[in-house]
């Protein structure tokens, strides 16, 4: 379930956290990045419940973030898929922050986690990157509000 946050108006994080600050929502939307359409997948990769996963799928497609695609195997009734919408494919940079935040400060000897690459298989990081292209440490990086 969301969190409530009476700032979330007038603060962009509140609001994401808001919108999508569960575990569920989050390894959905991980899982969906990583090609995963159908609910019996979904489930199968995650372990949650039938009812929490179809309420976090509702949520995730109202929110803008996923889109439902009909679609019929031969034989089969109609059935329905869940893509990443353009503002979903824009989250995975959100998704890539946290993963690489985890392997850093919370390893395991077994962090099989999620990686990301560019198109020729190189890895990629997620970064501040000035108007010039340059990367930033987090030491030349200030938090301000408004």
């Amino acid at each position: 379930m969301p969190l409530s946050d009476p700032t979330a108006g007038r603060c962009s994080i509140a609001r994401t956290i808001t919108a999508l600050g569960d575990r569920w929502s989050l390894l959905v939307l991980r899982e969906a990045a990583m090609g995963t359409t159908r609910f019996s997948d979904f489930r199968q990769r995650l372990g949650i419940a039938s009812d929490v996963l179809t309420d976090r799928l509702a949520g995730l497609v109202e929110r803008g973030l996923l889109e439902r695609t009909a679609y019929q195997e031969e034989g089969s009734r109609t059935r329905t898929e869940y893509r990443l919408t353009p503002a979903g494919h824009d989250f995975e940079v959100v998704l890539g922050a946290l993963g690489v935040w985890g392997r850093e400060h919370l390893a395991t000897d077994e962090d099989s986690g999620v990686r990301y690459h560019d198109a020729a298989g190189r890895p990629v990081r997620v970064a501040f990157v000035d108007e010039d292209g340059r990367v930033l440490t987090g030491d030349e990086v200030t938090v301000s509000r408004g």
